[in-house]
């Protein structure tokens, strides 16, 4: 008689006395804000190019690669942007909520234009 873990299949890690399902299938690749903003922009407005890296077994590679470029791209762009509108420290140290406004106000921009060039 088979158990219930070998009816079930997969894979199982021991945590303790328990026997807990690895719910991530191998090899899979977390995803982040801006591979998930990608995929949903593939699978709604380019299905042909979704499906063919998803059947290639290139998508999670493709999504990743999205992710850093935009992790980066957010970074450097919010950076310079502080950098040209005098955005510092003192002013973090001086007046806390004109400083959250401005930010924010910058990163709101750097996600439009991140979307915008690369989702």
């Amino acid at each position: 008689m088979k158990s219930l873990f070998e009816e079930l299949g997969g894979t199982y890690h021991q945590k303790g006395d328990y026997l807990l399902p690895n719910l991530l299938p191998p090899g899979s690749i977390s995803v982040g804000i801006w591979d998930q903003r990608r995929k949903h922009y593939l699978k709604t407005q380019r299905e042909p190019i979704y499906t063919a890296l998803l059947l290639s077994g290139k998508l999670d590679n493709h999504l990743s690669e999205i992710d850093a470029q935009a992790d980066a791209m957010v970074f450097q762009l919010v950076k310079q942007m502080a950098e040209q509108e005098g955005i510092t420290e003192q002013l973090k140290a001086d007046n806390q909520m004109e400083w959250v406004r401005r930010i924010n106000s910058i990163r709101n921009r750097v996600e439009e234009i991140v979307y915008d060039e690369l989702i």
